[in-house]
């Protein structure tokens, strides 16, 4: 390290500093001291020096360091440690230590990096070919990441090509030269497998849902066998897997159904072939989560009308949602206020006739979301009353034709505003004509629009924020929105949108559990850790913590696991690691204000084995990647002569050289030496006597 003192002043103010110290020591010790002459010119030095530094260090001097390091020429063997690699990695793990020693001997630092990228710095001889997925690509983003402005020259990868996570490392750019030691077999195996399995996540309870395999062969013309789904061991269907050319690929398509709620385990199973080289990819695993989770919706109206066949087109686009539909007239009789419905639409309900005004009360008690649309048939005044957020004024029931504008201000749903103003080109409404109010906390959707004038009258609102949800439009003759939206331009896609998002934000389930433990993702891997969520709250929603909570874990057998942990503000999350494969089901339990809460759920646990679905080399992938790289495609063999390239090519070392500006009032030593120098005076002056 080099050192130089840089003066902010001029130079010659040096002098200054030292006839100031000078003439500080003078006049200090100028009259007769009680001791000698020579112990007089001491402390006077003594005296003399500090103040000139002190001065000194008023001027702001710097100092520049400047340090130089070296920094080694890099070779980083990238370990490809999965399973395909396998007896062949293994073979080669004495002549790649062998090569790292010899490497470090002529002067390279060595690293070594594997697929583990938590794995920290190994050796060698500790590497173990066990991981069940390759992604080559991240293990060089990696060592680029690790190594970024470090003499990083060379990085030699041994692997087999078999990618099969992430992309490809032959369509990245690496700043330095990967040079690639291929190994495995590049002739595919006689083998049958299934490849892939293509199915829902969810399904719905007792309905029929589709499950696809994808069966691929090699080499095993003219032979058969079969593929079979089996539901927790029970066979559900078998289909014949003929093989009637070399490279066979075909699809085998399953329907099944469950009448069981939750997670349930399928099975797909190839029965074996005579001459394959592994049974092991002849199954996979199916997890489908059957759900009874459609949300009830519905739609109560007066008469039949144009408008219900559309809401009931609008509706059932989703298959989220089950529609029950009750014509007063007809039927007259309203369905029971207990049934769990998520959302009513009240269509010309309350109304004049009085039929289902009663029953609109007691859907307001029982809080469940409402959507009023009025109509000429519609009692206003009562429903003015009922709905709470829009109040129409109105007399001798005069109606009104209008068209709608939508409200730009209104940001609690994501609507295209541009879209929207196809509704101004609709055709209009018929709506009660008077004064138009809006309770507090209720946003306008679409403002009513008479001829080509804008008013400030709602035509749709919303009040999310209350209680109840409540949603009113004041017109009827959706129908002829729709019809004409079509005419127009083919779609039926804004007004359907318009209504979609509005049922959905209506109908929407709210959490207000005030404990709550979920695991982060539905699905983990094998091995993996399972995390745990947990939130606590108070009866106003603030989070609280400091409560015990019990966590019961099941697996398909019923074997249970019991844990126990305090939630905490710095610990909110709980690890549970050691599960096999398969569905859990979870039970958390705590005590709030005296009381115990429970809470359950599921998860999934999969055997992520995409190691078997191809063992075949790909030496084409690292052809490339060493080419693109500037490496080179080495083979085993020719290991020994490719290392003595590299050492008699050895890339000189780099030079470092940092540079730091100090200001010298920050240098400690210049503290202590003040510091000797007035003790060192003022300790003489004391032990002789003086003041």
């Amino acid at each position: 390290m080099r050192s130089e003192l840089i003066f902010q002043t001029p130079y010659w103010f040096l002098i200054f500093c030292l006839l100031a110290g000078a003439a500080y020591a003078f006049f200090l010790y100028q009259p007769e001291a009680p001791w000698g002459k020579r112990l007089n010119y001491v402390l006077a030095v003594f005296r003399g020096l500090a103040v000139s530094i002190i001065c000194f260090l008023l001027l702001s001097p710097l100092v520049r360091k400047t340090e130089t390091s070296v920094d080694k020429a890099k070779i980083v063997f990238a370990i490809d440690n999965s399973e395909s690699v396998g007896d062949y990695g293994k073979a080669l793990i004495k002549q790649i230590s062998d090569a790292s020693a010899e490497l470090s001997n002529a002067g390279f630092e060595v690293s070594v990096e594997t697929l583990d990228k938590n794995a920290g710095k190994r050796t060698v001889d500790s590497i173990q070919f066990d991981h069940n997925k390759t992604d080559l690509s991240g293990m060089l983003q990696t060592i680029k990441t690790n190594f970024e402005g470090r003499n990083l020259t060379d990085v030699v990868l041994l692997s087999d090509g078999i990618v099969n996570q992430g992309i490809s490392p032959a369509y990245n750019r690496f700043p330095f030269k990967i040079s690639t030691l291929a190994v495995g077999d590049t002739v595919p195996d006689l083998d049958i497998r299934i490849k892939d399995v293509i199915s829902n996540r969810i399904a719905y309870l007792e309905n029929e849902f589709p499950i696809r395999a994808e069966i691929v062969a090699n080499g095993l013309a003219g032979k058969s066998t079969t593929v079979t789904l089996k539901q927790n061991g029970r066979v559900v269907q078998s289909q014949n897997v003929s093989i009637d050319r070399p490279d066979f690929f075909k699809v085998f398509e399953f329907k099944a159904t469950s009448n069981q709620k939750g997670v349930q385990h399928f099975t797909l199973e190839l029965g074996g072939v005579a001459g394959e080289t592994s049974k092991r990819n002849n199954r996979k695993d199916v997890y489908m989560d059957i759900i009874d989770g459609r949300q009830k919706i519905l739609l109560m109206a007066l008469a039949p009308h144009p408008d219900i066949k559309s809401i009931r087109s609008i509706v059932e686009t989703n298959d989220n949602y089950e529609l029950d539909i009750n014509i007063l007239s007809i039927e007259n009789n309203p369905p029971a206020s207990t049934k769990p419905y998520d959302l009513v639409i009240l269509h010309q309900i309350p109304n004049v006739l009085g039929l289902g005004n009663a029953q609109v009360r007691k859907f307001l008690d029982s809080k469940i979301p409402l959507f009023f649309i009025l109509g000429n048939q519609s009692a206003v005044p009562l429903a003015s009353s009922l709905n709470r957020s829009l109040i129409i004024n109105t007399s001798n029931n005069q109606t009104d034709k209008v068209s709608a504008r939508f409200n730009p201000s209104f940001q609690q749903l994501n609507f295209d505003a541009e879209s929207l103003k196809l509704l101004e080109r609709l055709p209009p409404l018929s709506v009660p004509f008077g004064e138009y109010n809006v309770s507090s906390g209720t946003e306008t959707i679409l403002y009513q629009r008479v001829g080509t004038l804008n008013t400030n009258k709602p035509l749709l609102v919303l009040n999310n924020n209350g209680q109840q949800k409540v949603a009113v439009l004041a017109g009827e003759g959706i129908w002829q929105w729709r019809q004409e939206e079509f005419a127009q331009t083919n779609k039926q896609e804004v007004v359907d949108n318009l209504f979609q998002k509005l049922i959905q934000v209506l109908s929407v389930r709210e959490d207000k559990r005030k404990f709550r433990v979920y695991p982060v993702r539905n699905e983990f891997e094998s091995g993996e850790q399972v995390v745990f969520q947990t939130e606590i709250y108070n009866d106003i929603y603030e989070p609280i913590f400091g409560q015990e909570v019990k966590l019961d874990v099941t697996d398909e057998k019923g074997k249970a696991r019991q844990f126990t942990y305090t939630h905490s503000a710095e610990s909110p999350r709980f690890n549970v690691s050691g599960l096999p494969e398969g569905v859990y089901r979870y039970v958390a339990s705590t005590t709030l204000r005296g009381g115990q809460e429970k809470v359950g759920g599921q998860f999934v646990i999969r055997n992520v084995d995409i190691e078997a679905n191809n063992t075949t080399a790909d030496f084409g992938m690292l052809r490339e990647l060493s080419s693109r790289s500037g490496g080179e495609f080495i083979t085993p063999a020719s290991l020994a002569s490719f290392l003595e390239k590299i050492k008699n090519d050895r890339p000189a070392d780099r030079l470092d050289s940092s540079e730091e500006m100090v200001e010298l009032i920050y240098l400690k030593w210049l503290f202590f030496l003040i510091v000797l120098l007035l003790g060192a005076e003022w300790g003489l002056r004391k032990y002789h006597g003086g003041y």
